[in-house]
């Protein structure tokens, strides 16, 4: 999938949350053309984007180690909207029988790295995987001091919408876990 390709296909005057709604959109379609026939029978495909808004951008994954560290040393001690988008995909028989979409925009709370702990972050290569150049589930969340809005949009699937977003595509969340039992290996 071309993410420049489809962000351009949006135009200029795209929301943040059209754009990662797009993406997220373009991820879930390009899963489902590979997948196997056994899986088409009967399945929901789920695609996320995010990225972060600031300071009147839109911003992915920071391009290099340079750009990751401009990037936190412009929004430390700010904080910025994290824009994920949501799509999910009711297949059947190899069909899409239902497209749901919609976005969780979180605010984040950044900290201030010393220049220790930033370059040490920088050296790590998580800041360059990931949108807005952070995480609250990995080293990065070391600097965030807190978020306003659902943490685990934030992590990339955010659960209290993708629970609606199935019972759109008459989805049950009950009726997924008997089918798909957890089981215990702890004895």
């Amino acid at each position: 999938m071309d993410e420049d390709a489809v962000v351009a296909g949006l135009g200029a005057a795209a929301t943040p949350a059209e754009i990662t709604a797009a993406l997220a959109t373009a991820k879930a379609e390009a899963v489902v053309a590979v997948l196997e026939p056994s899986v088409a029978v009967d399945c929901a495909v789920i695609g996320c984007d995010s990225m972060l808004f600031r300071d009147g951008r839109l911003r992915g994954k920071p391009t290099s180690a340079d750009a990751a560290r401009q990037a936190w040393l412009d929004m430390a001690g700010t904080s910025g909207e994290l824009h994920t988008g949501h799509c999910v995909l009711r297949v059947r028989d190899g069909e899409i029988t239902h497209r749901v979409t919609d976005v969780a925009s979180t605010t984040v709370r950044f900290g201030t790295p010393s220049a220790d702990e930033l370059d040490a972050y920088i050296r790590s290569g998580e800041p360059t995987a990931v949108a807005g150049g952070f995480t609250i589930d990995g080293l990065g969340g070391w600097f965030i001091e807190g978020v306003d809005g659902d943490p685990s949009a934030v992590i990339g699937l955010g659960l209290p919408l993708t629970r609606r977003l199935f019972a759109r595509a008459g989805l049950s969340l009950p009726e997924l876990w008997a089918a798909n039992p957890v089981t215990d290996e702890r004895g």
